[in-house]
């Protein structure tokens, strides 16, 4: 019997990817993936047409999201919670998201102009090209960077120019945790902490304050995440008795180690995220909120 595999970490064009909701599942399909969630920031507009495509070629396709949130202990100041089985047509979560993606607006005009401070114009045009629903972010402007010959790599990019503390940082608006987490699960969701290894927020101190708040579950595995870092996520996870999930974090390029449905994360995975979604059902039926 065929063993099935999922990946849970998915950025399409509608964010901060390269490819369309459509070539994401192709690729999916292309590799054998049973299962995938698209997790853009801040925007579900991939996730319409990535089922659509899904249910042509036989790839489940999970709805999710990723949000940046506020945070004193990690890197950058900020955490990215993500959000599984979500309402994405709840009005009233659209509402709230749109105005993250109006923030996003803002702030690329205004590293634009941090950028024009040090002798480099970025084409404005260009830049919003390059996401399908402007939600626009540093990778983006990294991409520009690369290709105008002003660095060599991506990470170059944001080493030299777009990281916390260099010539045209801005950061963002951001969700307190809290906040983040509350909308997600009034919305049906399931709360993840996204890759808490390199948000530097992973230790089981750290991460209960947010199980304290209805976090549901961490990123246990990832793209370019150790094994024993994996393994001592496993045991926090295990400790707090919520869910381990897993992801590539693609975001359309292609490598060694950041490939679409890398690290291999078996069906099994999805079958307990599931089931939290139908716990989490059956207990806002029981207090009321679906009457």
């Amino acid at each position: 019997m065929q063993k099935l595999y999922i990946d849970l970490h998915i950025h399409t064009n509608c964010s901060d990817g390269l490819l369309s909701p459509e070539q994401v599942v192709e690729i999916a399909k292309k590799k054998d993936i049973a299962a995938i969630s698209i997790t853009d920031h801040d925007t579900t507009n991939g996730i319409q047409p990535a089922l659509k495509e899904g249910s042509k070629l036989g790839v489940e396709v999970i709805p999710g999201i990723e949000l940046s949130v506020n945070s004193k202990y990690s890197s950058e100041g900020e955490l990215h919670i993500l959000g599984y089985f979500i309402d994405w047509e709840n009005i009233e979560f659209q509402k709230k998201i749109s105005i993250f993606r109006e923030a996003r607006i803002e702030r690329a005009y205004k590293i634009i102009e941090k950028f024009k401070q040090i002798n480099i114009n970025i084409d404005k045009e260009k830049l919003f090209n390059m996401s399908s629903s402007s939600a626009i972010g540093r990778l983006h402007f990294a991409r520009i960077l690369v290709e105008e010959g002003y660095v060599k790599n991506i990470y170059e990019a944001f080493n030299k120019f777009l990281s916390f503390g260099k010539p045209a940082y801005v950061a963002k608006l951001r969700f307190e945790p809290e906040e983040a987490i509350n909308l997600i699960t009034k919305v049906g969701g399931i709360p993840i902490l996204a890759h808490p290894y390199y948000s530097n927020f992973n230790t089981s101190t750290m991460i209960s304050t947010l199980v304290d708040m209805g976090l549901q579950g961490i990123e246990v595995w990832h793209s370019k995440q150790p094994k024993n870092i994996s393994e001592n996520l496993l045991r926090i996870a295990n400790k707090f008795n919520i869910l381990a999930i897993g992801g590539s974090d693609y975001h359309g390029v292609d490598n060694e180690s950041h490939n679409l449905g890398s690290p291999k994360i078996p069906y099994s995975i999805l079958l307990k995220l599931k089931k939290y979604r139908l716990k989490n059902y059956e207990k806002r039926i029981n207090t009321g909120l679906y009457r």
